[in-house]
């Protein structure tokens, strides 16, 4: 493995569930957060069980280079970048017509722990964050 900015991000997050601190929407019950490489690009792939008891999935992948990529998966958002400030930032921005709808500010509190605020930028120029803990899973 290359030494990159990214590198103390990689690998298995577990959800502190009693962490989360939602601006909108519902904390989930539990919760996984993969972090990887496949070749140039990270690949983040997440897993969660809201409050209901229903599982979802979602992941993403791009180069952490800042750049702007086109996005297809979604309505909502058309392009996405991923960048990796430093070794403790890695952050990813979604945009809608150039517009930025979402960021997520991934921080390293030490090598065993991540925190992440996610936070959307909704129309009425209101901007609730949500944020949680993560523990790296052994």
């Amino acid at each position: 493995m290359a030494d990159t900015p990214y590198n103390r991000f990689l690998g298995h997050w577990q959800l502190d569930p009693g962490s989360c601190n939602y601006g909108q929407g519902e904390p989930p019950a539990s919760g996984s957060y993969v972090i990887r490489e496949d070749g140039d690009e990270l690949v983040f792939d997440m897993a969660w069980t809201d409050q209901a008891g229903t599982a979802h999935e979602a992941s993403f992948r791009g180069k952490p280079d800042g750049e702007a990529v086109p996005f297809n998966g979604t309505d909502l958002v058309d392009s996405f970048a991923i960048t990796a400030e430093s070794p403790s930032e890695l952050n990813s921005t979604a945009y809608l017509k150039g517009e930025k709808l979402m960021q997520a500010i991934r921080t390293l509190i030490d090598d065993e722990t991540m925190r992440i605020v996610q936070t959307v930028y909704l129309p009425d120029g209101t901007a609730p964050s949500n944020r949680s803990v993560y523990y790296r899973k052994t």
